[in-house]
């Protein structure tokens, strides 16, 4: 795995960034893991409309009608960005998530922007930088930036920062090497 200074990003004062940094803790304290404190994190009817939305899109063929759908729940689309069928953006932070122009999510893809823990929910943005491509099934956690021109092959997990133009593969994902002809 890379550390921070291979994919992270530079902070306001200079030093590298990565996906763990940029991702908030909230602690739940309570007898019950996080996930039992959701309706206190998110408004039970916010979340039933970013559902709403979310289940819509993700089963309309008319990428004007996704794109349409997922920016009235917060979702920053950007021009020409395709969603497949079935792919999912965060429902309760889908704010949190910013796709670039011309970008495509895959078939079934997930964009998580929380992670509900033990004793804690994490939230985090989620950016797809421009003529980005996530493979059918990749799952995308909080905090990461996958860069412009970048690509994460289908049903990858993608835990770090995906740097601009490489391409990303596994559980988790990894650079992806090309051997020369001569090897």
């Amino acid at each position: 795995m890379n550390d921070a200074a291979d994919n992270g990003v530079r902070g306001n004062d200079g030093g590298v960034r990565g996906r763990r940094d940029r991702v908030a803790r909230h602690p739940t304290p309570g007898p019950h893991n996080s996930l039992w404190s959701w309706p206190d994190a998110k408004h039970p009817f916010r979340v039933i409309l970013n559902y709403v939305c979310i289940v819509l899109a993700r089963h309309s063929p008319s990428l004007r009608s996704k794109n349409w759908l997922l920016r009235r729940i917060g979702v920053t689309v950007g021009s020409g960005v395709s969603w497949g069928l079935e792919s999912t953006p965060d429902v309760f932070w889908p704010e949190l998530i910013t796709v670039g122009d011309d970008a495509i999510v895959g078939y079934d893809a997930t964009l998580l922007c929380h992670e509900f823990l033990q004793d804690e929910y994490r939230t985090g943005e989620v950016r797809i930088g421009e003529r980005a491509m996530i493979g059918a099934g990749a799952v995308v956690l909080p905090g990461v930036d996958i860069g412009p021109d970048a690509q994460v092959a289908a049903n990858s997990l993608v835990t770090e920062d995906v740097p601009a133009g490489e391409t990303w593969a596994g559980v988790p994902a990894e650079p992806v090497t090309r051997r020369s002809d001569g090897d």
